[in-house]
């Protein structure tokens, strides 16, 4: 997951914190009625409102990415209510702050759920993980703020973009044409315990074995901050190269550690692993070296037109607040939920279930400038990745270095079963 700059709560929760429009429906699936325009409704949805849910992380340690995704969705709510909504029905959005506690996620799941068509975002691995089997039991299309292939496989669960692992896969070809790796060489990959860290790591296994490579492992926990043990142990072990799949704060240590032991070799993250915030530390100059980032998404510094408004647009909304990675993902969840009640409505049918059959039939449809396929669930929506390069000139702190591209061993690579 990624650490950004916060914005003012009291502003932030004015905004976007938007209460709940009940609808006569039971928890679970729902009483499914028919409105007057003829559209079967369920819960969540009236006559005049549309109401998604969002659990999120605004006080605890995602807080700031957090408040980048529920400003984003909100900002694309703003734009497609002003273009008339959907059905004629405004779209709303029910936040809940969870504070990264599962019981807390929880509780807000159980208070939210009966009166949501859908979750535009729940906010980390753990959380998803907890609420997987009553997200499904509900038949509530949720776009999950996590991109392990575990949460693959479930109808109602979708990862947008490429997984964790898959990213890996693209990013290891990345280091070995970077580093001029040769059969027999050692990289280093230091990662979280968990879900994120591990999935992660999987991927790289894979893609080490494919160009006979093999894996120095040293696993963290997300409260470890001091790296230099692990530091030392893989100058030691004599990796060329490491990937790391941690917070930024495990990113900054890492490279700033390496840099004062003169370790100066190429370091890839996981797009969870960085934050612009980091090239405003003492470290800025290692990472701008020795730092990339293997991403499902495009950076703001893309000459992509879509990435262009949505800046233009969020600054426009949030002059205070940073472009990050957060609001970019933050917009391809609603973006792709919004197309999906869109695609409902001229089904004429935004109950729970009507709005999971309109995802997954969209099968070539474009956000951002990525495409995405929803159809098959067992896969991601795409295997490509983008690999960014950290810059203090650069809007959000990246510059793209290689564009959307899938390595022949991503769409080899065995994904585990969910």
């Amino acid at each position: 997951m990624r650490y950004h700059r916060l914005t003012p709560a009291a502003a932030v929760l004015a905004v976007l914190t938007l209460s709940a429009t009940a609808c006569s429906t039971k928890s679970g699936t729902g009483t499914d009625t028919a409105g007057s325009d003829g559209v079967k409704t369920g819960p969540g949805v009236t006559e005049t409102t549309i109401t998604l849910g969002a659990l999120t992380d605004l006080t605890g340690p995602y807080a700031s990415l957090g408040r980048s995704i529920v400003n984003a969705q909100q900002l694309y709510a703003d734009q497609l209510n002003a273009s008339g909504g959907v059905c004629g029905r405004t779209v709303r959005i029910t936040v809940k702050d969870h504070g990264y506690d599962v019981q807390k996620a929880v509780t807000a799941f159980t208070e939210t759920e009966p009166n949501v068509a859908a979750l535009s975002q729940v906010v980390g691995s753990p959380v998803v993980s907890s609420l997987q089997q009553e997200i499904e039991a509900k038949h509530l299309l949720t776009l999950p703020m996590a991109w392990a292939s575990s949460l693959l496989g479930n109808e109602y669960l979708q990862v947008i973009g490429s997984t964790y692992d898959i990213d890996m896969v693209n990013g290891v070809e990345f280091v070995v044409r970077k580093a001029k790796l040769k059969p027999g060489d050692k990289i280093g990959h230091v990662y979280f315990e968990g879900e994120f860290g591990e999935n992660a790591l999987a991927g790289a296994k894979y893609a080490a074995k494919q160009h006979r490579l093999s894996i120095v492992e040293q696993k963290i926990k997300p409260t470890d901050q001091d790296l230099t043990a692990q530091v030392t142990a893989l100058k030691q072990a004599g990796v060329k190269a490491v990937l790391i799949s941690a917070g930024p704060k495990q990113t900054a240590a890492l490279v700033g550690t390496a840099a004062a032991q003169g370790f100066a070799v190429p370091v890839l993250s996981n797009s969870p692993g960085f934050a612009p915030q980091l090239l405003a530390t003492p470290v800025a100059p290692a990472v701008e070296k020795q730092l990339h980032v293997v991403s499902p998404a495009p950076s703001f510094s893309s000459d992509i037109p879509a990435i262009q408004k949505l800046a233009k647009d969020y600054k426009a909304k949030y002059p205070k607040a940073l472009l990050d990675s957060g609001v970019i993902g933050g917009w391809n969840a609603i973006a792709v939920l919004g197309e999906d009640l869109k695609a409902a409505c001229k089904a004429k049918d935004l109950t729970r279930d009507g709005i999971a059959a309109a995802h997954r039939k969209q099968s070539g449809l474009s956000i951002l400038g990525v495409s995405h396929d929803f159809s098959d669930r067992a896969k991601p929506s795409t295997y490509e990745s983008f690999v960014h390069k950290p810059s203090k000139q650069a809007a959000g702190g990246l510059v793209n270095v290689e564009p959307a591209h899938a390595v022949p061993a991503a769409r080899s690579y065995p994904l585990p079963k969910s």
